[in-house]
């Protein structure tokens, strides 16, 4: 399968398709997570997606460099660039969705389209002290060697109902992948701030996606603080947090009717 190299690291990534350009991204989530969709989606559309840097099949140069959604939006303008197909729309989810946001804001000749599906931006609420104490304390139990405890404070936190016992990663791909998540990337997505004036100042449409599914929890606060920071209403999606992984049967035609504005 295609690799891109950029100066740190080599961008593992899969072309499905013909038609307009559309990227599936996520972070930590690699390009697996998306095939379902992704499939589904190549009907009509080209359809990029990829491994996150230092996730999976895209290693680093040094394994232990932090991975910023500036450092990951520079990757996918390198990928854009090197298809030389765009401009593209981008869904972007979770971690993703603040990947695309920073796309959009330093490179918006490369999208016409943003949908930012429950971007984890904690510095938008209220409480952003208290979740950070909590990232912070999650973060130091997964240094300590408690991976179910760290990914069951994350779950409380992030008001998801899954048991922690799923989450412990067991094979060895998965192990490094979880620990580059809690050690080099979860706080730099949360704590990212978006650039309201640039992304009004470019010429993107940013559509902010909510799972149905999500109420009440802590994306779903995010995403609404961020839809009323651009004046736009948010646009509500089958599922929940990963809805397009979830169900892609119904997410995908809400996708599409989202992205027909």
């Amino acid at each position: 399968m295609p690799t891109l190299r950029v100066a740190d690291a080599t961008l593992y990534h899969e072309i499905r398709g013909s038609g307009p350009l559309l990227v599936l991204v996520g972070a930590p989530m690699d390009a697996a997570a998306f095939a379902p969709a992704a499939d589904l989606l190549a009907v009509d559309h080209t359809v990029l997606t990829t491994d996150p840097r230092g996730i999976h099949r895209s290693p680093l140069d040094d394994p232990e460099q932090d991975s910023t959604p500036q450092d990951r939006a520079d990757d996918l303008a390198a990928l854009l660039t090197h298809l030389d197909a765009g401009p593209a729309a981008v869904l972007g989810s979770s971690g993703g969705a603040v990947t695309a946001l920073a796309l959009a804001q330093t490179h918006p000749g490369l999208v016409h389209t943003v949908v930012a599906h429950e971007p984890p931006l904690e510095e938008l609420l209220d409480d952003r002290d208290e979740l950070r104490a909590h990232a912070d304390a999650m973060v130091e139990r997964y240094r300590a060697g408690d991976a179910l405890g760290a990914w069951q404070l994350f779950l409380d936190g992030a008001g998801l109902p899954v048991p922690a016992e799923l989450m412990v990663a067991r094979e060895p791909q998965d192990v490094a992948d979880q620990r580059r998540w809690f050690l080099h990337e979860m706080r730099l997505s949360t704590a990212w701030l978006p650039d309201v004036d640039a992304l009004r100042a470019a010429a993107v449409r940013v559509v902010v996606g909510i799972g149905v599914d999500s109420a009440g929890q802590v994306c779903d606060r995010t995403s609404r603080a961020l839809a009323g920071l651009l004046d736009v209403e948010p646009e509500l999606f089958p599922g929940g947090h990963t809805g397009f992984a979830e169900d892609p049967d119904a997410f995908v035609p809400r996708l599409r009717k989202v992205l027909a504005g």
